[in-house]
């Protein structure tokens, strides 16, 4: 993949954080609420985690394993852009839903449909062939010049250890994000504060999960059917729970007639809603396991 596409990628990723950024700050901005806000909320911390991937790369683009770092890296971009336009269809959505929007608003999400569209082109002209996403013989890990010059045995204990690097790296950022939004919006509810944080630490987990499958940013080892199908739980629980979440209003308010208000209420319906997409992710991984 050339840098040309790689950088019109970034470009795309710079323009679309400002402007989401601008867009769900704005307080007439229909992406605020709910189940818009999911999606513009976690595009905002998505996008520039795997705009930074990309560009700690692109220094040790002539590096050894070339035809690998190309197909991952062009798998990465296509992530990228992936969260960008589900954002922008969302987006597109809302206008439709919740019309009259402000014409700047409208203005602004055309440009950036076009700005997307553009990257979109270019990643998609510059992509490298189609090549088997297993059993790559170098990872992202391997082109981070610090990792290796100060840490020169971390790679393996990482790429041994990459679920709970995983899991660590997801609960330390939803740590802060949560702890800013509590401080920010004093909050003081600690059940909201536990359930904020648990939404957050398992989509960040699940976001890492999948695009480390999707782009190989660190190579993991062989795992037991247990493992896979604990994983599996996971990341389903996390769809049911972030699926609820986002649309917990409209699904309340057509069973009772109204919203929901109390946090005990979203706890258990957000939750509940994982534990079963979880619960029904372990039957059906079993059962393939068995046939």
């Amino acid at each position: 993949m050339k840098l040309l596409a790689i950088c019109a990628v970034l470009a795309v990723a710079a323009v679309f954080e400002v402007a989401a950024y601008v867009a769900k700050q704005h307080t007439v901005s229909p992406w605020r609420d709910d189940p818009y806000d999911v999606v513009v909320s976690f595009a905002l911390l998505a996008v520039p985690m795997l705009a930074l991937a990309l560009a700690l790369r692109m220094p040790a683009w002539r590096a050894p394993g070339g035809p690998d770092r190309a197909r991952q890296t062009a798998r990465a971009a296509g992530a990228l852009l992936a969260v960008v336009w589900l954002t922008v269809g969302t987006a597109w959505s809302a206008v439709v839903a919740r019309a009259p929007v402000p014409a700047p608003f409208v203005a602004g999400l055309a440009g950036m449909s076009l700005l997307s569209l553009g990257g979109t082109v270019a990643w998609f002209v510059h992509r490298p062939p189609r090549g088997e996403g297993r059993g790559w013989r170098h990872d992202w890990l391997g082109d981070l010049p610090l990792v290796n010059r100060w840490f020169p045995g971390l790679a393996e204990p990482t790429r041994a250890h990459a679920t709970g690097v995983f899991a660590a790296l997801s609960l330390l950022a939803a740590a802060g994000i949560v702890g800013a939004q509590a401080v920010g919006e004093r909050w003081s509810d600690p059940l909201l504060i536990g359930w904020a944080f648990l939404v957050e630490a398992a989509s960040l987990f699940a976001f890492c999960v999948v695009t480390n499958a999707v782009a190989g940013f660190i190579a993991r080892p062989e795992r037991s059917r247990t493992a896979r199908v604990t994983e599996g739980a996971v990341l389903a629980g996390t769809a049911g729970l972030v699926l609820m979440t986002a649309f917990r209003d409209p699904l309340w308010t057509a069973v009772t007639g109204a919203p929901v208000v109390a946090v005990p209420t979203l706890v258990a319906l957000t939750v509940g809603a994982g534990l079963a997409a979880a619960a029904i992710a372990i039957a059906v991984l079993l059962g393939r396991a068995a046939a």
